[in-house]
C-alpha cells in the first residue's frame, strides 16, 4: 500500500531550522566552554541559508493547515533578522555574564522555529503548536543565567503567566471549534459568514484575543513585560522584544483578519479600546523609570499600541504598514539594545551621564537609536509611525490617530531624556565599553537600514504592497 506523503516544500525553512537545532545540542556536548561562540557562527550560516529558502518555499501543505506565502515569508525574514543580529550581540556577552551555555544557540532556533510555524498557521492547532514551541523556549532563555536570581524570577513570572494565557487560548478555541466543528482559519471563516452571531462566539473571540494580546505585551496584558525584560540577559530581551511580539502580529493579523472577518466590527471596537490604554500604559509608566531595560520594555508596550492601528484599520494598507512598523521595530530596539550590551553596568539610565564625552561614538549612534523609537525623521521610526498613522485615517479613524500622536508627543521625554543625560549631564564615571567585531556589525547593519529605510522607504513599503497584489 503506497502512502501519500505531504509536500514538503513550504516547510523545508522550518524542518532546516528544527534539524539542526536538535543537532545543536548534541555537538554542545563535545564543545569546550571558550568555543562555543562557533556553535553562533553555526547558527547565522543556517539562519541565512534558510533565508535563502524562504521565497522560494511558497505552497500549502499538511491538508491546508500550514500556508507559506508572501505573507508568512515576511515575517519569516523578520524572525530571521532578529534570530541573526541576537547571536551577533550573543558574543562574548554571554561569557561576560557567565551564562555560555551550548543551549542558548539552540533555543534561540527552536524559538525562532515556532514563529516561523505561528506565521505560515492556517489552522488553530498548528498554530498553538508553534506558539508552545516558541513559548517555551523563551521561559528557558528568560532563566538561563541560573545562578542569577533576577533571571530565575523573570523566567517563573514568565512561565507562570504564559501557562495562564496558552489555557485562555485553548479554550478559545475549543469554542469556536464547538462553534463551527473546524479549527481550519478559512472554513471557520465560511462557517461564521452563514451563522448568527452569539455570546459564545463573542467569548472564543474574546479569550483568543487575549492570548493574542499577552504575547505582543498589550495592556492589561503588558504585567509580565517589565520584570521578565529586566531580569532576563540583556541580548535574551533583544531577542523577545521583537520575535514573539512580531509573531503575534502576523497571527492577529490573519486570525482576526480572516477568521473573524464577519465580525470585524466588534472586535475592531475591542482592539480601539485596547490599543488607547497600550499606548497610555506604555508611554506614561515608561517616563518614572530609571533602569532603561524597563524603560525599553514599556517601549515596546506603547509601540505595540501604534502597530495595532494597522489591525484596527482592517484594510490590506492597514496590514503592510504593521508589516513595515515591526521590521523598522526589529532593527531600532536591537540597536538600542546593543548599546546597553556594550556598557558595562549599563542598566541605570543615570550610567549614561556624560557619555558622549567619553565615548562620543556609542553615544552618536545611541542617539539614532531615540530618535527613531520617537520617530523623528530621517529615520525609519518616522517612517514607521507615518504609515501606522496614515492608514489608520484613510480607514476613517482620524481621532484615534490624534490620540496616538498626543501619546508619541508624550514617548519623546524618556527617549530624549536618555539624550540629554548623553549630552548635558557632567561625566561622573569614565563608562567602561566592551566593544568587539560581532557587536559592531550589528550596530552597523541596525545603523545603515534605519537610515536606508528612514530615506528611501518606498524600497521595503513596495515590496511588502506587492505581498497583497
Amino acid at each position: 500500500m503506497n502512502i501519500p506523503l505531504p509536500d514538503l516544500k513550504p516547510i523545508i525553512p522550518e524542518l532546516i531550522m528544527s534539524i539542526v537545532a536538535c543537532a545543536l545540542l548534541t555537538i554542545e556536548v563535545f564543545a569546550k566552554d571558550k568555543s562555543k561562540d562557533f556553535l553562533g557562527v553555526i547558527c547565522i550560516g543556517v539562519a541565512l541559508v534558510v533565508m535563502y529558502f524562504v521565497p522560494a518555499s511558497q505552497g500549502i501543505t499538511f491538508g491546508g493547515m500550514f500556508v507559506s506565502d508572501g505573507y508568512s515569508s515576511y515575517f519569516k525574514l523578520i524572525f530571521l533578522i532578529n534570530l541573526i543580529l541576537t547571536i551577533l550581540i550573543s558574543f562574548r556577552f554571554l561569557a561576560r555574564e557567565d551564562a555560555e551555555f551550548g543551549e542558548y544557540y539552540s533555543l534561540l532556533m527552536f524559538a525562532t522555529a515556532g514563529m516561523m510555524i505561528m506565521a505560515s498557521s492556517a489552522d488553530l492547532i498548528l498554530l498553538y503548536l508553534g506558539l508552545e514551541l516558541m513559548a517555551l523556549s523563551t521561559y528557558i532563555l528568560a532563566g538561563i543565567k541560573r545562578h542569577d536570581n533576577r533571571s530565575i524570577e523573570s523566567a517563573i513570572k514568565y512561565f507562570l503567566l504564559g501557562g495562564f494565557s496558552s489555557a485562555i487560548l485553548l479554550f478559545g478555541i475549543s469554542l469556536l471549534y464547538g462553534l463551527t466543528t473546524s479549527t481550519n482559519i478559512n472554513q471557520i471563516a465560511e462557517h461564521l459568514k452563514h451563522s448568527e452571531k452569539s455570546l459564545t462566539l463573542f467569548m472564543a473571540m474574546i479569550m483568543i484575543l487575549s492570548a493574542f494580546a499577552f504575547k505582543i505585551a498589550a495592556a492589561p496584558f503588558h504585567m509580565w513585560a517589565p520584570d521578565v525584560y529586566e531580569g532576563a540577559p540583556t541580548s535574551v530581551t533583544a531577542f523577545m522584544s521583537v520575535g514573539p511580539k512580531a509573531a503575534g502580529f502576523a497571527v492577529i493579523g490573519r486570525v482576526f483578519l480572516t477568521a473573524f472577518e464577519s465580525i470585524q466590527v466588534d472586535w475592531t471596537a475591542l482592539l480601539i479600546g485596547l490599543a488607547i490604554l497600550t499606548m497610555a500604559v506604555g508611554n506614561v509608566l515608561a517616563i518614572v523609570q530609571t533602569n532603561i531595560k524597563r524603560m525599553l520594555a514599556y517601549s515596546s508596550i506603547a509601540h505595540a499600541g501604534y502597530a495595532l492601528l494597522g489591525i484596527i484599520a482592517g484594510t490590506s494598507e492597514g496590514l503592510n504598514s504593521v508589516m513595515v512598523y515591526l521590521l523598522i521595530y526589529a532593527f531600532m530596539n536591537i540597536g538600542a539594545f546593543t548599546i546597553v550590551i556594550l556598557l558595562d553596568k549599563g542598566e541605570k539610565i543615570s550610567d549614561y551621564n556624560g557619555l558622549s564625552k567619553s565615548h562620543p561614538l556609542v553615544a552618536a549612534m545611541m542617539l539614532v537609536f531615540m530618535f527613531s523609537l520617537t520617530g523623528i525623521p530621517p529615520t525609519a521610526g518616522f517612517i514607521g509611525k507615518f504609515n501606522i498613522f496614515m492608514s489608520a485615517i484613510n480607514a476613517g479613524y482620524t481621532w484615534l490617530v490624534v490620540v496616538a500622536v498626543c501619546f508619541s508627543a508624550i514617548s519623546a521625554y524618556y527617549y530624549l531624556r536618555v539624550i540629554m543625560n548623553m549630552y548635558m549631564k557632567p561625566l561622573e564615571r569614565e563608562a567602561i565599553i566592551y566593544p568587539n567585531p560581532a557587536n559592531g556589525a550589528a550596530l552597523l547593519i541596525s545603523l545603515i537600514m534605519i537610515f536606508i529605510i528612514g530615506i528611501m522607504p518606498s524600497l521595503i513599503i513596495g515590496y511588502t504592497f506587492d505581498i497583497f497584489m
